[in-house]
């Protein structure tokens, strides 16, 4: 390891399509991915090693509540409103760059707007808006 990379030490100023990022693919899967646990200490654990992209597969959910789990399979779910939490309260933990949110979208428009609503109180000024 270069210790020299303990730090940022690239010009951070480039779009950002001109950097490789840290990412997590199935963040919320603690286990197998067919039949395994879901939880939210996956975002946790990811955000606080630097991780500056997670993936929520997000599904309608019972109550008008979106959740999270792998679709078609015997994963557990997870509140989205849960996971928004944790990535409020953990996004900038150890990394002051942005965090970007790839949501696999399979909610009917009803629990988008619910999504949206999530997302824009919880998290607030902390995310980006405009095109």
């Amino acid at each position: 390891f270069d210790p020299e990379h303990k730090k940022v030490c690239q010009d951070m100023k480039q779009p950002l399509s001109h950097y490789f990022i840290n990412s997590s693919h199935n963040t919320y899967l603690i286990e197998d991915q067919f039949r395994g646990p879901s939880d939210i200490t996956g975002y946790i654990r990811a955000l606080k090693m630097g991780c500056r992209s997670v993936e929520l597969d997000v599904w309608d959910g019972p109550d008008n509540e979106p959740v999270i789990y792998t679709g078609h399979t015997m994963t557990s779910q997870i509140v989205f409103r849960s996971v928004i939490d944790i990535i409020n309260k953990y996004a900038f933990f150890a990394s002051e760059y942005p965090l970007i949110l790839c949501l696999e979208n399979h909610c009917s428009i009803k629990q988008q707007k619910v999504m949206v609503q999530h997302m824009k109180k919880i998290l607030g000024d902390k995310l980006h808006t405009q095109s």
